[in-house]
């Protein structure tokens, strides 16, 4: 059986359960073919996903909602996005955010901002205080001497 009959087949059914006009059984007809057509060849639309709320009212002051979920956090964790699938990196690019852009609501953002103002990471050239002396190595009795 073609994929027209068998469209045919299921808008005759509809026609018999609720009145239809001639364009809107041609319209039915066609566009059930066509998915009939699809999904014969392995075809498959994904669903789109619609989010929970606009991605850029997502990051509030003391929330912030997943993208994914819908549910709300402090800050979204890499082991949250993990079981949705994606990495902190995919989920800010599948929903239009700034690659550097902090995934967590904007009193901690702003909390560990100062933190890190205050501490001055910057200043620090990566050498310790040479406040102690380091040891000197004692060799032991009866080691063989470096020649």
């Amino acid at each position: 059986m073609s994929h027209i009959e068998n469209a045919l087949k299921v808008v005759e059914a509809q026609a018999g359960v609720r009145p239809m006009t001639a364009d809107e059984a041609c319209e039915m007809v066609k566009s059930l073919s066509d998915r009939l057509r699809k999904i014969a060849d392995g075809y498959i639309e994904p669903p789109r996903q619609e989010p929970p709320c606009d991605p850029r009212r997502a990051i509030r002051n003391k929330s912030i909602v997943c993208l994914e979920c819908g549910r709300t956090f402090k800050a979204l964790s890499k082991k949250h996005l993990e079981s949705h699938g994606l990495t902190p990196d995919e989920y800010r690019a599948k929903w239009g955010y700034k690659k550097r852009a902090p995934l967590s609501c904007r009193e901690t953002a702003k909390a560990r901002s100062e933190r890190m103002k205050e501490m001055k990471l910057w200043t620090r050239t990566g050498k310790k205080p040479d406040d102690k002396e380091k040891p000197t190595k004692v060799k032991a009795k009866g080691a063989p001497k470096d020649a």
